[in-house]
């Protein structure tokens, strides 16, 4: 992480306004000993093929796969996150320039480049508000909607010119989080899609009262782009999804995630493509993506190494690869279903997740099954990459693996042993009983749903497992592919039938479109990413002190540090987002910590 960041949460916003100004200036070099040309096949990431197109993107779809390595390509935010490998916010790469705060922090002014779709239109203030339009009116079909938040707190927004959009919001808030984690989440969209079926012609982009301008219009507008983004059949025909202002057009698509890419001759942003092709292939897990990069012919040429088969390390850097770990700027866990009719009361019992947090053994996970590619992980602000925001307890284990710390909190809880298994013997509200709503007889045999595809997961599920039966938890471990499973723990109420599901391990949480790591997405209550149901009073008071404080270091901290001890999810190491295999000839490779892919800055090197 940039030290300005450090210099941001202690001074005005006009200087952070100067500051983000001064960043913007970096500007991408042509190498001069590329050749211009040629096709780039990127593996993805096993299991999770994009299956999402439309940028608005609800939440079981809110996947690294479809935001961050697909939509990215086509269609760009507002503001573009990661420079190179650090993770800070890219003016260079962004439509719109640094905004400017006013009125005390309640005005924000936004000014936009000279970008263009690849329809011939200008990139306008109006595909702002047509975004803004649509979130207003379906907002809880977001994925990064969070209540009370965005759009929630803009009284109102306007174009005055086609090139300026002004946000009024409700109160002052912290520059630094308003910037990072609501204009983030902006991805300007083009007027063309402005209608309601696709018999009607695409609009002009001056034409008035427009379907987006009324709330029922805005809805109808949103069912036929989510309808129409469900139907990857027909993703690159469309003449919806066609037009783009991003470095791509999708020129091919397959169901089973196979896309293959080639430049938009229209984008006018400062990094054109170099590639012919780019293509994204799919497997179905590691060891398949890995058999097909070992056996060479250039079938891949940006792949990855299975950390079950590290010691193929040489090899692979024999045959042509160079290896560089993916470091991301994000967290690991599992969840927890708060709502589950039967085990939603224990696991809003304290004690019980850290018994289950106890039976994790991330040193040894990271040494045996990681093969050192991961750090462990204590809470959801992140270690790495270096930055200013983790303190010091976010850095130590308040819950060190321990078998039989796990089984005396059980124990001291009314659960007792019963043919192997705690059950719940003292039903009850004391500090000696089972909890509120546990019932008595209640034996813990849990499902723990995670993605499959991955050796290395698969051992660290097996192993915990193993201690969580020692200490006479039953873990019942069943997998699927990532898309499905990241559809499984969708938020839930009780009364529904697909709040069965009890304990999921869907990946890992990047910060993006929130790139400043207070959590609103995932833990504050009704918010679209809490795939847990999670709902704690104190952490929404904590994470909207994020978004005010006027000493924001002292509100991080004190969100982060009750987040670590609270256990709103079950923590586990933090791969490396990839133990990456690049082919010695392809240059202009980084390795963006939000995992946005930038194969417009790719080129092959002269041989």
């Amino acid at each position: 992480m940039r030290s300005s960041w450090i210099k941001f949460a202690a001074i005005s916003a006009a200087s952070v306004m100067l500051l983000a100004a001064c960043g913007s200036t970096s500007s991408t070099t042509k190498p001069t000993s590329s050749t211009k040309g040629g096709v780039a096949y990127y593996a993805e990431a096993a299991g999770a093929n994009p299956n999402y197109i439309f940028p608005l993107t609800p939440g079981a779809d809110f996947s690294i796969a479809n935001i961050s390595q697909f939509q990215i390509l086509m269609y760009r935010p507002l503001y573009f996150f990661g420079k190179g490998n650090k993770a800070e916010i890219n003016y260079n790469l962004s439509i719109g320039n640094a905004p400017v705060y006013s009125n005390n922090d309640k005005t924000v002014t936004v000014t936009l480049k000279k970008y263009m779709w690849s329809d011939g239109q200008p990139v306008t203030a109006r595909n702002v508000i047509f975004w803004m339009n649509l979130l207003k009116a379906n907002k809880t079909s977001y994925g990064a909607y969070v209540p009370g938040v965005f759009p929630d707190n803009v009284v109102s927004y306007s174009a005055p010119n086609s090139s300026t959009v002004v946000f009024h919001l409700n109160r002052s808030y912290n520059p630094v989080w308003f910037t990072y984690n609501e204009l983030s989440q902006i991805t300007p969209l083009p007027i063309a899609w402005d209608r309601t079926s696709l018999s009607q012609p695409a609009p002009s982009p001056t034409a008035q009262n427009l379907p987006d301008t009324t709330t029922t219009g805005a809805q109808a507008v949103f069912k036929l782009l989510n309808s129409q983004a469900q139907d990857l059949s027909t993703y690159a025909a469309s003449p919806i999804w066609s037009v783009v202002d991003g470095p791509w057009k999708l020129k091919s698509f397959t169901t089973a995630g196979k896309a293959v890419f080639v430049p938009n001759t229209k984008y006018r942003g400062p990094v054109k493509p170099k590639l012919t092709q780019f293509v994204e292939l799919p497997f179905t897990s590691s060891s398949a993506e890995f058999n097909v990069l070992r056996a060479g012919n250039n079938a891949i040429t940006f792949g990855y190494l299975p950390t079950t088969s590290v010691s193929q390390k040489s090899y692979v850097q024999s045959i042509g690869y160079k290896v560089e770990p993916w470091i991301e700027f994000g967290f690991s866990y599992w969840n927890m279903n708060f709502n589950n009719p039967t085990f939603g009361p224990l696991f809003r019992q304290l004690y019980f997740r850290q018994a289950l947090q106890h039976l994790v053994d991330q040193p040894a996970w990271v040494k045996s099954f990681l093969k050192g590619y991961a750090v462990p992980n204590y809470s959801p602000v992140p270690v790495l990459p270096s930055n200013p925001f983790a303190d010091a307890q976010s850095k130590q284990n308040p819950y060190p693996y321990s078998i039989s710390s796990a089984r005396t909190l059980l124990t001291s809880h009314g659960f007792k042993m019963v043919n192997g298994v705690m059950t719940c013997e003292n039903p009850g509200s004391s500090p000696t009983q089972c909890g509120a709503s546990v019932p008595k007889g209640l034996a813990l045999t849990i499902n723990l749903e995670y993605y499959s595809g991955s050796n290395s997961l698969n051992e660290e599920m097996t192993a915990y497992q193993s201690a969580a039966k020692q200490a006479g938890i039953d873990i019942v471990l069943t997998s699927a592919n990532g898309n499905t499973v990241f559809a499984d723990e969708a938020p839930c109420t009780p009364a529904q039938p697909s709040c069965k599901w009890q304990m999921i391990l869907a990946g890992t949480w990047e910060y993006s479109p929130d790139s400043y790591p207070t959590g609103g997405e995932l833990f504050a209550s009704g918010a679209g990413s809490n795939f847990g149901n999670y709902d704690s009073s104190t952490a929404n008071t904590l994470i909207a002190n994020t978004h005010t404080s006027s000493n924001p270091t002292a509100a991080l901290d004190a969100y982060q540090n009750f987040m670590t001890k609270q256990l709103p999810d079950i923590y586990r190491p933090l791969p490396d987002a990839s133990i990456s295999l690049i082919s010695n000839k392809l240059g202009g490779v980084t390795q963006n910590p939000y995992l946005n892919l930038t194969p417009e800055n790719w080129y092959f090197t002269k041989s």
